[in-house]
């Protein structure tokens, strides 16, 4: 079977792409490609690591200017990411859509209502590659829909390529990548110093607890994560509200929140 005329334009845009990776403009250019064979609505390349996630580029805001959900998201939200926390729990690389990764109750979470929907709105696909030192470079695509099933099939195509050249732009961001990440915020410190008594700081297991609540994971979930019965989840969770003096998920995020500003 010969070569179509669509195959031969995509590899004439690699090659170009190629050329580019030297220059300024590469992520917008191969954004600019995909955009050509997937619809999406916002995009950002950024680094995960063991601190704050590193941005490579990203999409304006509405405006034109940053977007300031995504300086929240920088700033400590990025910890109830579901791509995040996939990154940290098990790398691997590859392609990897919303509902690969998003907990049972994500779309439930405050979390959820008021911020990703906002910002991404409904779906979202991410092509991880993973470097040395704990890291992974993210190129992720969100959109106003869900992507289609041809959509996805399209992008697991073409997503050996599109990993080939994230890893070969690692080599002129040196000036970048020799820059440690700004470390995580404390948050869990917040929550204990929310107590106010000493008696009332949280443990090492309702800290891990209440991350895995904030970021939607079930009771079974979460219970399966940290191999604990469902009931015993259900009494580290009660301790944890009355420890803090909230009586809902939502109060709990409020903490959160207060905590990336502490």
């Amino acid at each position: 079977m010969g070569l179509t005329l669509q195959d031969v334009a995509w590899h004439q845009s690699v090659g170009k792409l190629i050329d580019a990776l030297d220059r300024p403009g590469f992520w917008i250019a191969l954004v600019r490609l995909l955009e050509q064979y997937v619809e999406f609505d916002s995009w950002v390349a950024l680094l995960f690591s063991d601190g704050r996630p590193q941005v490579f580029a990203e999409c304006p805001g509405l405006d034109g200017g940053p977007d300031t959900l995504f300086q929240d998201y920088l700033a400590g939200l990025y910890q109830l990411d579901p791509f995040y926390i996939a990154s940290r729990e098990q790398r691997v690389g590859g392609q990897f859509r919303l509902a690969d990764v998003a907990p049972e109750c994500f779309e439930q979470t405050d979390y959820y209502q008021r911020y990703f929907r906002l910002n991404v709105v409904a779906d979202e696909v991410q092509i991880n590659v993973l470097l040395d030192g704990e890291r992974t470079l993210c190129l992720s695509l969100g959109a106003r829909q869900p992507f289609s099933p041809e959509q996805i099939a399209l992008l697991g195509i073409i997503q050996p390529w599109v990993a080939a050249l994230m890893r070969q732009r690692l080599a002129f961001e040196s000036e970048f990548l020799a820059s440690p990440p700004p470390p995580a915020p404390a948050w869990q410190n917040q929550l204990e110093a929310a107590g106010q008594k000493v008696e009332n700081a949280l443990t090492a297991r309702e800290l891990e607890i209440a991350r895995l609540m904030l970021s939607g994971c079930s009771g079974k979930e979460i219970a399966r994560k940290l191999d604990i019965s469902a009931e015993t989840v259900k009494v580290h969770r009660k301790h944890i509200y009355s420890k803090l003096g909230i009586k809902s998920h939502s109060e709990l995020f409020a903490l959160f929140l207060q905590a990336q500003k502490g």
